[in-house]
C-alpha cells in the first residue's frame, strides 16, 4: 500500500507527462512545510524542475530554512490554469501537487549546479553575469533540493469533457 492517497475523482487526474509539462512551464509555486509549533507553513517560491526533482534557493536563515531542517517532508503546488466561470459557479482549473523529501544541499558542486540551473532559467544567456552573482552571493544563499516521491495533477471536469469532445 502506498503512503499517498489515490485521487478520488480519477477522471480528472492528469497524466504524469502533463504534470511534468506543467512543472517545466511554470515559474513559481507554493512550497508547504511543517512550520513552527506544527502549523503548516506555505510559501510562494520560484523553482526549477529537472529529472524528478525541484530546486530552490533561499537565504541562509528564516522560517523556511528552520522548517526544512526540522522535517524533511514537503509538498509543492503549481496552478497552471485558474479560469473563474462565475455564471457556472465553478473554476476551470489545472494544478499539480508534488510530495517528497526536501533538503538543504551541502555539496558545493551540487550547489553551484543548482544555482546555474536557476540562473539559466530566469536569466538565460547571461553566463558572465551569473558567474559574478554566484561569486558575490553564493556564500549568502542556500540551495535546496526536493526529491519528488509522488506527483499528482488534476483538472476541472469541464476541461476533461472539452478534450474528449475535440478528440471525437
Amino acid at each position: 500500500m502506498s503512503e499517498f492517497r489515490d485521487m478520488r475523482r480519477k477522471r480528472q487526474q492528469l497524466a504524469d507527462a502533463d504534470c511534468i509539462a506543467i512543472l517545466q512551464k511554470a515559474t513559481a509555486g507554493t512550497l508547504a512545510l511543517l512550520g513552527d509549533n506544527d502549523y503548516p507553513y506555505a510559501v510562494p517560491i520560484s523553482y526549477v524542475y529537472d529529472g524528478g526533482k525541484l530546486y530552490f534557493h533561499s537565504a541562509v536563515a528564516g522560517h523556511k530554512v528552520d522548517a526544512i531542517r526540522r522535517c524533511n517532508k514537503a509538498s509543492f503546488c503549481v496552478i497552471d490554469q485558474d479560469d473563474v466561470r462565475p455564471e457556472k459557479y465553478t473554476t476551470y482549473f489545472r494544478s499539480v501537487i508534488a510530495f517528497g523529501r526536501i533538503r538543504i544541499v551541502e555539496d558545493d558542486a551540487e550547489k553551484v549546479a543548482i544555482m546555474r540551473m536557476l540562473g539559466n532559467r530566469y536569466n538565460p544567456h547571461h553566463d558572465e553575469a551569473l558567474q559574478k552573482e554566484m561569486e558575490s552571493g553564493l556564500a549568502h544563499m542556500l540551495a535546496i533540493r526536493f526529491d519528488i516521491e509522488h506527483l499528482t495533477g488534476k483538472e476541472a471536469i469541464e476541461l476533461v469533457r472539452q478534450r474528449a469532445e475535440h478528440q471525437s
